[in-house]
């Protein structure tokens, strides 16, 4: 039976500059970061005498259910914050690509401490603080919010509500490492010094979002392509759709999106794009930003 269940959306990055590195390694990052409707899912069952994991879903196979699995690892930080001894078992349907740069894992850990949270009336700033630990995409997929990500993760500030536009994702059926695309990036040169981004109040269309989209960049794309060329294969044939505004990839790679005007311009490209799709086993997914 299941108790509690929610969906765990994907992340995309619309532009990710890296600014800097910390004396720990860690890179400090600026980056936009909403959500589309693409999304795994939870579900907790009723109390087991232990934290217990099954994963289904097309993208379940190969992913262990064991304790280096983030859902368990945020079920049992949460535990321990909250002074619980109740324990259940869980199920991860995974819908979205492993490995992939739009945070499923990240997602899916933010989902099980939302779940727990409403189970044992925890506020949203301490499962915050909470998912910092567990990955620098954590924290922004606790909210699934459109949210300006600084520092390592941890510097959340709202962004504008994202206009009504649509959003094709496509990934082409390979995972990438991040710390690998981390490493090309540095040999390919680093950091690069730019003026941060200057967000208005509002985007009035999707023109307006990607004009200012326009003066910023991803800058893990050159590397993950030199990884990937199948990274610049989508990127060109999202560029060729009809009504495609902008196309670029999302995190570490190799997930890469196009912003359209509105979500059945997006759904459209996708319909044109199903038999290349299917030929070569990409992974595609159309329609709107999930909203605030």
């Amino acid at each position: 039976m299941t108790l509690l269940q929610d969906t765990a959306h994907a992340k995309i990055n619309l532009y990710l500059h890296v600014t800097g590195r910390r004396p720990d390694g860690y890179h400090l990052l600026d980056s936009l970061a909403v959500f589309a409707g693409a999304a795994d899912e939870v579900r907790i069952a009723e109390k087991s005498d232990r934290f217990s994991l099954s994963i289904e879903g097309r993208f379940g196979a190969g992913l262990e259910a064991d304790d280096s699995n983030l859902v368990l690892r945020a079920a049992r930080a949460l535990q321990a914050h909250a002074g619980k001894n109740d324990t259940y078992h869980l199920t991860l349907e995974k819908n979205l690509p492993v490995a992939s740069g739009i945070g499923g894992g990240s997602a899916d850990a933010a989902c099980t401490l939302r779940l727990l949270g409403e189970l044992w009336n925890i506020d949203e700033a301490d499962l915050i603080a909470i998912a910092e630990p567990l990955g620098a995409d954590v924290p922004v997929c606790v909210q699934q919010k459109p949210n300006r990500m600084e520092g390592i993760g941890e510097i959340l500030t709202a962004a504008p509500a994202m206009p009504n536009g649509g959003i094709l994702l496509i990934n082409p059926g390979l995972a990438v490492s991040t710390p690998d695309i981390f490493r090309s990036f540095a040999a390919m040169g680093g950091i690069i010094e730019r003026p941060a981004p200057v967000f208005p109040a509002r985007w009035t269309s999707m023109s307006d979002l990607v004009e200012m989209l326009s003066l910023t960049a991803n800058d893990l794309q050159a590397p993950a392509i030199r990884h990937a060329p199948s990274i610049g294969k989508v990127l060109d044939t999202l560029d060729m759709q009809k009504e495609c505004l902008m196309a670029r990839m999302s995190g570490s790679g190799a997930t890469c999106f196009g912003l359209f005007p509105t979500p059945d311009a997006a759904r459209n490209a996708e319909i044109e794009l199903s038999k290349e799709a299917a030929h070569l086993g990409w992974w595609t997914w159309a329609g709107p930003f999930l909203q605030n």
